[in-house]
């Protein structure tokens, strides 16, 4: 499906920046695998709740991508809008719709893309957005990962100075997955890209 691998590869970052953590020092290393090593189960047990509500409750139908796709701004900060995309899958009862946008400059040295995901609260979305059950606040020479909030949305964002490169990413209604990824730009202007979707019309999608 659109996207789906690349929305895997973040969860299975989030494992690693879980997993992996560390110092220069061997005690550090120790005090961050324990922390991170908490976080984790903490996630992972979160994740398990949500999985034995939707037994309960049964699936959720996901909205037509058409409707995702409805929200996807005309251009990310001034960048223009040149592919639209978006489809649904479903199996085993659960559900997925996706709408991306891809948008750049005139030769492409700037680039976002903006993709909102509908698992329909599953327990899959939850594991794909595990950032919005831990709190991850790292940072190094090159750039910096963190969890916060925007617009009130659990969120977690990450940057990457040396490629100019980075994405921020925020879990809305507790069902939808907001991303925007640019490469070539600053930080500031992947998230005024973000800021151009309508996240309250988002949340009230049935």
């Amino acid at each position: 499906m659109t996207n789906k691998h690349s929305y895997l590869t973040t969860a299975l970052l989030m494992g690693v920046l879980l997993t992996g953590c560390g110092g220069n020092k061997e005690e550090e290393k120790t005090e961050e695998a324990s922390v991170s090593a908490t976080g984790a189960v903490d996630a992972m047990k979160a994740i398990a709740d949500q999985a034995e509500e939707m037994q309960k409750n049964g699936p959720v139908e996901t909205v037509d991508f058409r409707a995702l796709k409805e929200l996807l701004p005309a251009d990310a900060d001034g960048l223009t809008r040149k592919e639209a995309t978006g489809e649904k899958n479903k199996a085993m009862g659960f559900g997925v719709s996706t709408a991306t946008g891809k948008y750049g400059n005139d030769d492409n040295s700037e680039t976002i893309e903006i993709a909102l995901v509908d698992g329909a609260g599953s327990a899959m979305m939850m594991g794909l957005a595990a950032w919005s059950m831990i709190e991850v606040d790292k940072e190094t020479a090159d750039g910096y990962e963190k969890t916060t909030t925007i617009g009130g949305n659990k969120a977690f964002e990450k940057y990457d100075n040396s490629s100019k490169s980075g994405e921020v990413a925020v879990l809305v209604n507790k069902r939808y997955i907001v991303t925007a990824k640019g490469r070539g730009v600053g930080i500031d202007k992947i998230k005024a890209a973000l800021e151009d979707v309508d996240m309250n019309k988002l949340a009230e999608l049935k």
